[in-house]
C-alpha cells in the first residue's frame, strides 16, 4: 500500500505543484511561515505570476462517474434564509490535517477513492469489504441518533442574510461541542477505503449528543490541491452531495474552519477535515433527501449555513445557446449577480464570461476577499462560469478571481454588474430594483412620429457638472422643471455609466451595465429618469461601444487572454485615446455590446442612444498611419464587423423599445448612416451634422468684413442636408480643449459676442435638422466647460453686472423652442427637400442669407440672417406666395434676436410687412424689411 503526501497549503491563493506518493506522514498542521492572512485589498489587480500545476489534467485519481456532479443531493422542505461565512480575522490558521491512516488508500498511488468506480482498484475484494463494514456502522451509527422531535430544534437564519448565525460552543452539547484539539485525527478519522482492522464501532463513533461522526470521502490530493488552489472547472462535481454506491459522499471547502457538522433533517454528521480546508464525509443513503444545513465551526463560534454546492445551475440550457450564438438579447438577466430563492434559499447567482480562464472564485466583502471557499463552475464549451452563492444579497460587493492559463490570479469587476463600488473603489455590488415607474403614458406615447418628422430640441448636459456635488434625485428636483421652462424636449446625458476618471466625462466605461455611483443608486437614476418624462422630457443618453480603457480591474485581457479586444493589437489599440477597440467580429462580444442597448432601454426607460465616435469604427485605418492597420479581407479599409454590429444593435433596439431613437455621432460621409438595415443602412435615426457645425462656426468665427469670402460655409450643408436625417450639435466638444465657449468664438466687443451668439442661434434653430445645445450656451456663459465647476450660473445672479444680458440670451432660447414646438414648418420636413427653399443664398457681400421653411400643408416661415455689423433699411427680399389676393398679403415679424429684451438693439418691424407684386430672387411678390444689425428674423404670414 502506498499513501498519498497531504500538503500543507492552506488557502490556496497560489497553485500547488501537484501531490506526491511517498512514505511520509502527513503533517498535522501548516508551519507558521505557511500561514496566510485573507486578502481584504479590493485595489489593482493582481499580475503577479504564481506556481502552477504541471498539468492541469485530471490527475490518477479521479471523482467518481456515478456520482450526479453538481446535482442536489436533496431540497430542502420549507424556505430558509442562510446566512454567508463570516469574515475571517486575524491569521489564517488552517484546519487539522487527518492522519496518514486516514489517507491510506488501497491499490497504490493511483487507485481511487471508494466512489471512484471505474478503476481497477474500485473492484478489488479488499476496498468492497472496508467500504461495506463502514457503510454497515454508519447505517447504526444513524439508527442510534435520537429522532427529531427529541433533538434541540433548529435555530432560524439571522435577520441579515450577510450575517451568520452563531452560538457559543460548550463542550457536552450537540451543537456546541468544543472543537477537537488542533491537529488531532478526531474520533472520524477512518477513511472509507483504508484497510485497517478497526471493527464497525470504532469506524463510526460519538462525537457528541445527537452527533456523529461518518467515515470519510476523501479526494485524490490532485484533485484537492486544483480545487484548493482555484484552477478546477468543475468544482460542485467534488464539492456539495454525490450519492455513491456506497452511500451520500458530503464534501464541504471551509478554509478557516474547526469543524463542520452536516444537519439533515433526521440527523448530525461531522465531517472529516482531509487537507487544507476540504472537510469530507460518507453519509448513510437517503439520509439528505429532505436537504441539509452546515453548522460550521469558526474561533469556537458555530455558523448555520446552506451549502451552495448542491444546487442546479442558474442558467439555463437556453441561455447557454444564445450566450454561445451571441443572441442573447437580455444578456444581464443571464450573466452577472442576481439576487433571487432557489429551492426557497434566498441567495446570489453569479455567472461570468471567461472562456480562457483555468478557474474563477467569487471573491468579497463576505468572505474576507478570499475566495478559497467560492469556486465557480465552467459550464461547457459556453465559457460561462457560475455559482449559487447562499446568504449573499444586497449591497455585497464582489469581485471575480481568475485563474488565466499562464499561471497568474486577476481580480475583475463583473462586466455586467448593475452597480458598482463610488470612485476610486472598483468592486462591483449586488443590486436588484425595487422602483415602480410611473411613466406609462409617455412610454405608451413616445415615438408616434417618426422622430425625423417630429420636434427635437434637446439639451446636452454633464449629469456630475450641472449642478456639482448634485445626486440623480437632487437633479430630479430641479432639471425638469428648468428643462421645461426653456422649451427643450430632450435632455442628453454625457455617458452615465460607471467610468473610474472624471476627467474623461465618462466616455472610458468600465462597468457598461451600471449607472455612475459617484451620483446614486441605480433606482436614484430610474427616478430621474421618470421625473424627466413625468415632466414631458425626453432622455437621451451617451453611449460609448467604441473603445473601452485598460484599467486592469476591468474588461482589457478579462480572463488573461484577449477577450472583448482583437487578438491583433493593430486593431486592439485605439491610437487616439489610449483604449482600446472592441472586438466586433466575435459573437459574444457582439452581444455584450447589443444587450447593453437594449439594457438602457428597456431598464432605465431612456428613449435615445447617441453612439460616440462612430467613425472610429467603421475605419481600420482611423487615426493610424501606413503599416499600422490591417485591411479587411478584402484589402480595403472598411470594418465590416463594426457595420454589421451596428445592424445588428440598430435592429435589435428599434424592435425591443418601441420610440427609442439612436443617434450617430459619425464625421465622415459614409453613406447610408441613418438608412434602414434592410436597404443596406447602418439603421440609425438621426446622425450627427459635423460639416453644418464645422463650417458655420468657422464662418461665424471670421470679422464681418471678412464674411464674404467664407458666404458658402453657411450655404454648403444645404448641398447635402437631405443625404442623412440630421442633428445640428453645437455640443461639449466645441466649448473645452482651448475652443472657447460659443460666445467667446465670436468676433467683436461685448455685445457684439452675444450679437453674434443670438443670431447664429435664430439660424440654427431655423435650418433644417434636429437642434442639440449643450449647457451653458443657453445663457451665453464666457468660459470654457469645466467638468470640475460646471456652468457659470453666477453670471445670472442679479448681483451680477451683467445678469441682465445673460438671462436675455436665455429668454431667446426659451422664446426659440416655444415657437419651434408651434410652427411644424421647422420641424415636418426637416428629411425631405420639399420643406426648404433659398429666397437668397448669395448675397455674400451683404452677408444675409434668406430662406423658406414650408410644413407638410405648405404653410412657409422665412428665415432672414444678416451678420453685418449695420442696419439694412429696405432691404428687399422676395417672399412665397401664401393667398391669391396678394394685395392683402401681411407678414409679420415673430422673431427677432436683436430685440431689447435679448439684450439688443431693438431695431426690427414691428408693423405687419405688406407684400408687394414685385419679382424678386425669383418670387412674384416681395417686400422692404429692416434688418437689425448681426441679427435673424422670423417671418410669418398674418
Amino acid at each position: 500500500m502506498t499513501r498519498f503526501d497531504v500538503p500543507a497549503t492552506f488557502l490556496g491563493t497560489t497553485p500547488p505543484t501537484g501531490g506526491s506518493a511517498g512514505p511520509a506522514a502527513a503533517p498535522a498542521s501548516a508551519p507558521a511561515a505557511s500561514r496566510r492572512t485573507a486578502p481584504t485589498d479590493t485595489g489593482p489587480t493582481t499580475n503577479a505570476p504564481a506556481a502552477r500545476p504541471a498539468a492541469l489534467a485530471p490527475t490518477a485519481v479521479t471523482p467518481a462517474p456515478t456520482e450526479a456532479g453538481g446535482t442536489a443531493a436533496g431540497r430542502a422542505a420549507a424556505p430558509r434564509t442562510p446566512v454567508a461565512a463570516p469574515t475571517p480575522t486575524g491569521p489564517a490558521t488552517p484546519a487539522p490535517s487527518a492522519p496518514a491512516s486516514s489517507l491510506r488508500l488501497e491499490g497504490g498511488a493511483g487507485a481511487s477513492p471508494p466512489e471512484a468506480g471505474g478503476t481497477a482498484a474500485a473492484d478489488s475484494a479488499p476496498l468492497e469489504s472496508a467500504a461495506a463494514t463502514a457503510q454497515a456502522a454508519a447505517t447504526r451509527a444513524a439508527a442510534a441518533v435520537p429522532p427529531a422531535s427529541d433533538r434541540a430544534p433548529r435555530a432560524g437564519a439571522a435577520a441579515n442574510p450577510r450575517v451568520g448565525t452563531k452560538r457559543a460552543a460548550t463542550a457536552g452539547t450537540g451543537r456546541g461541542r468544543a472543537a477537537a484539539p488542533r491537529g488531532s485525527a478526531g474520533p472520524a478519522a477512518g477513511a472509507v477505503g483504508a484497510a485497517t482492522a478497526a471493527s464497525a464501532p470504532e469506524a463510526v463513533l460519538a462525537s457528541g449528543a445527537g452527533e456523529r461522526a461518518v467515515p470519510e470521502a476523501p479526494l485524490a490530493p490532485g484533485e484537492v490541491e486544483r480545487l484548493v488552489g482555484g484552477w478546477h472547472h468543475d468544482p460542485h462535481g467534488l464539492l456539495g452531495a454525490h450519492d455513491t454506491v456506497y452511500g451520500t459522499a458530503v464534501r464541504v471547502l471551509r478554509p478557516l474552519a474547526e469543524r463542520v457538522v452536516v444537519d439533515t433533517s433526521t440527523a448530525r454528521f461531522e465531517l472529516t477535515h482531509q487537507q487544507d480546508g476540504l472537510f469530507t464525509g460518507l453519509l448513510p443513503k437517503g439520509s439528505v433527501t429532505e436537504g441539509y444545513l452546515l453548522q460550521v465551526t469558526y474561533e469556537g463560534t458555530d455558523h448555520e449555513q446552506e451549502d451552495g454546492y448542491r444546487f442546479l445551475p442558474t442558467l439555463s440550457e437556453t441561455d447557454l445557446h444564445l450566450i454561445a450564438e451571441g443572441r442573447h438579447e437580455q444578456l444581464w438577466k443571464a450573466l452577472g449577480a442576481h439576487p433571487r430563492l432557489v429551492d426557497g434559499v434566498a441567495g446570489t447567482a453569479f455567472a461570468v464570461w471567461a472562456p480562457n480562464a483555468s478557474g474563477v472564485r467569487l471573491i468579497g466583502d463576505f468572505n474576507g476577499w478570499n475566495g478559497a471557499a467560492y469556486p465557480m463552475r465552467s459550464l461547457g464549451a459556453s465559457g460561462v462560469w457560475e455559482l449559487f452563492a447562499p446568504g449573499i444579497g444586497d449591497g455585497a460587493r464582489y469581485k471575480f478571481e481568475i485563474a488565466t492559463q499562464d499561471g497568474r490570479m486577476l481580480q475583475k469587476a463583473d462586466p455586467l454588474a448593475r452597480r458598482a463600488e463610488c470612485p476610486p473603489a472598483t468592486a462591483s455590488v449586488v443590486t436588484s430594483s425595487h422602483y415602480d415607474w410611473h411613466d406609462a403614458e409617455w412610454m405608451a406615447t413616445r415615438g408616434r412620429l417618426p422622430h425625423h418628422q417630429a420636434p427635437m430640441s434637446v439639451y446636452e448636459l454633464h449629469p456630475g457638472s450641472w449642478r456639482p456635488g448634485a445626486t440623480y434625485r437632487q437633479l430630479a428636483e430641479e432639471l425638469p422643471g428648468y428643462v421645461r421652462d426653456l422649451g427643450f424636449t430632450h435632455v442628453e446625458f454625457m455617458p452615465v455609466m460607471q467610468h473610474p476618471f472624471d476627467g474623461s466625462w465618462g466616455y472610458q466605461v468600465t462597468g457598461y451595465f451600471a449607472p455612475a455611483s459617484r451620483l446614486g443608486t441605480p433606482d436614484d437614476f430610474r427616478f430621474l429618469v421618470d421625473e424627466l418624462h413625468r415632466a414631458g422630457i425626453g432622455v437621451i443618453v451617451d453611449w460609448v461601444p467604441a473603445h473601452f480603457p485598460k484599467d486592469g480591474f476591468a474588461l482589457a485581457q478579462f480572463d488573461g487572454e484577449p477577450l472583448y479586444e482583437p487578438a491583433d493589437p493593430r486593431r486592439a489599440e485605439h491610437p487616439d485615446w489610449g483604449t482600446l477597440e472592441f472586438d466586433y467580429g466575435r459573437a459574444e462580444v457582439r452581444n455584450f455590446l447589443v444587450a447593453n442597448a437594449v439594457h438602457w432601454g428597456e431598464e432605465f426607460h431612456v428613449d435615445g442612444l447617441r453612439v460616440d465616435a462612430v467613425a472610429s469604427m467603421l475605419y481600420l485605418d482611423y487615426s493610424r498611419e501606413h503599416g499600422e492597420w490591417a485591411p479587411n479581407e478584402h484589402g480595403g479599409r472598411e470594418n465590416w464587423d463594426a457595420v454589421r454590429f451596428l445592424q445588428e444593435m440598430n435592429a435589435t433596439v428599434y424592435r425591443r423599445c418601441p420610440g427609442i431613437v439612436t443617434i450617430a455621432e459619425e464625421s465622415t460621409a459614409w453613406p447610408g448612416v441613418t438608412a434602414p438595415t434592410e436597404h443596406g443602412g447602418l439603421g440609425f435615426g438621426l446622425k450627427w451634422n459635423m460639416g453644418w457645425m464645422h463650417d458655420s462656426l468657422v464662418y461665424m468665427g471670421h470679422e464681418p468684413v471678412h464674411r464674404k469670402y467664407h458666404h458658402n460655409e453657411m450655404t454648403f450643408s444645404m448641398v447635402y442636408a437631405y443625404s442623412e436625417n440630421y442633428v445640428l450639435p453645437i455640443s461639449h466638444d466645441e466649448v473645452v480643449h482651448g475652443k472657447r465657449a460659443l460666445v467667446s468664438k465670436m468676433p467683436g466687443d461685448w455685445w457684439q459676442q452675444r450679437a453674434n451668439h443670438r443670431a447664429y442661434l435664430g439660424f440654427m434653430w431655423a435650418h433644417p435638422g434636429k437642434q442639440l445645445l449643450f449647457m451653458g450656451s443657453e445663457f451665453a456663459q464666457g468660459a470654457e466647460w469645466d467638468h470640475k465647476e460646471g456652468p457659470q450660473w453666477w453670471v445670472l445672479d442679479p448681483a451680477w453686472p451683467a445678469h441682465a444680458e445673460h438671462e436675455g440670451v436665455r429668454d431667446l432660447v426659451r422664446d426659440l423652442n416655444r415657437l419651434y414646438l408651434d410652427t411644424p414648418a421647422l420641424w415636418q420636413l426637416d428629411a425631405d427637400p420639399a420643406g426648404f427653399a433659398w429666397l437668397d443664398g448669395g448675397a455674400a457681400e451683404d452677408n444675409v442669407f434668406s430662406f423658406v421653411r414650408h410644413d407638410a400643408q405648405g404653410r412657409p416661415l422665412v428665415c432672414v440672417s444678416n451678420m453685418s455689423p449695420v442696419v439694412r433699411h429696405g432691404y428687399r427680399v422676395g417672399l412665397p406666395t401664401v393667398r391669391a389676393d396678394v394685395r392683402n398679403a401681411r407678414w409679420l415679424e415673430i422673431l427677432n434676436t436683436d430685440t431689447a429684451v435679448y439684450g439688443g438693439s431693438g431695431v426690427g418691424n414691428p408693423d405687419p410687412v405688406k407684400a408687394e407684386q414685385i419679382e424678386w430672387n425669383g418670387r412674384d411678390t416681395s417686400a422692404e424689411l429692416t434688418l437689425p444689425p448681426l441679427s435673424t428674423i422670423w417671418l410669418s404670414p398674418a
